[in-house]
């Protein structure tokens, strides 16, 4: 009988720990790829992304000055337009202090 409530009570916590795994889960969003937004954003379908491009994103639209500021550290030789290297390069990861 100890054994059946034994392995009854591992699988109710096995049960559990796998919901709430999956709870988790749900509330991220999932990552779009990087090519796919690039082409999305290039309006004109030029191979480049213009800062009035970068800015009429609707993320931009919530932050235009970020924004700006996330176009000028992307923009890596100031030429006023983003390559896909540029775009799809990662941030900096900001250090704890």
């Amino acid at each position: 009988m100890k054994v059946i409530t034994t392995i009854l009570s591992l699988l109710a916590i096995a049960t559990f720990v796998n919901a709430a795994d999956e709870k988790k889960e749900e509330g991220k969003k999932p990552k779009m790829d990087p090519e796919k937004i690039f082409a999305k954003l290039d309006a004109n379908s030029d191979g480049s992304i213009s800062k009035e491009e970068y800015l009429a994103s609707p993320q931009a639209k919530k932050d235009a000055a970020k924004a700006e500021a996330s176009f000028a550290k992307k923009d890596k030789d100031s030429d006023g337009k983003l390559t896909k290297e540029e775009f799809s390069a990662p941030g900096k990861k900001k250090k704890d202090a």
